[in-house]
């Protein structure tokens, strides 16, 4: 068994509110400085900038994932994980005919930018992504896992897009694996409020929008690896991701 530091949440500057300087190589250069070794893309309701992530992340050898932060009809905001980039694509075709269309007011929200390994712009993104879903949050669990996927609600100590704060509770029924705080001190209190909570894997991610967001190598899981490839890693990453405690 292996140690891995990891952030499952971060956004590029395809998501609105990701700064302009989180460019999927800057993403993996900062993610090394850091000691991270297993890093997920998740901007919000799109992977179109994991292509390019995936490919910086192993030029820096960092084991990059392919994600979105889906935002669901309740405004609720759900980490989804792919293994392959490929299903990551098709899930985020998927949810673009989901997404409710707004067009994107740079001067307010910000740019959505799509780039390529090296950092060069390929082309914006027309609408704004930060907007709703018609995706229930009792869908995205089966949705997700027909494209190969596996997902968990993000920052549930949070109150603003926190399933807690907008339902009031998190569902005993609900069909998550795991779920993922911001503050690593709150999970005590988390699962003392939601006893069934003890049986999920507890996750935390940074969901760095600023490369200063990115967090130093603290948090981290334990993965058989051997004999060691990336590809092995990312295998039992998803298998561990998948169980229940």
């Amino acid at each position: 068994m292996s140690r891995y530091f990891y952030d499952f949440h971060l956004h590029s500057c395809l998501s609105p509110c990701g700064d302009d300087d989180m460019t999927p190589a800057n993403i993996a250069g900062a993610a090394t400085l850091a000691g991270l070794q297993i890093v997920a893309l998740t901007d919000h309701n799109t992977a179109k900038n994991c292509p390019a992530f995936l490919k910086a992340a192993k030029s820096y050898g960092v084991i990059g994932v392919a994600g979105m932060e889906l935002t669901t009809a309740e405004d609720i905001h759900v980490v989804c994980l792919f293994e392959r980039l490929e299903e990551a694509m098709a899930f985020s075709e998927e949810v673009g005919n989901h997404l409710i269309k707004i067009k994107n007011r740079v001067e307010i929200f910000g740019r959505q930018q799509i780039m390529d390994e090296e950092d060069n712009l390929l082309g914006e993104e027309e609408y704004l992504l930060s907007n709703a879903t018609d995706i229930s949050v009792e869908e995205v669990p089966e949705l997700v896992s027909r494209f190969g996927g596996v997902c968990w609600p993000a920052h549930i100590d949070r109150t603003a897009n926190g399933i807690v704060s907008i339902l009031g509770v998190f569902p005993e029924a609900a069909k998550f694996s795991c779920f993922e705080l911001h503050s690593a001190e709150k999970r005590d209190e988390y699962e003392e409020r939601f006893a069934h909570l003890k049986e999920k894997t507890c996750l935390i991610g940074s969901d760095a929008h600023y490369l200063w967001d990115i967090r130093d190598a603290e948090d981290y899981i334990e993965l058989d690896d051997e004999p060691y490839s990336s590809e092995l890693v990312r295998k039992r990453l998803f298998e561990y991701l998948r169980s229940e405690k």
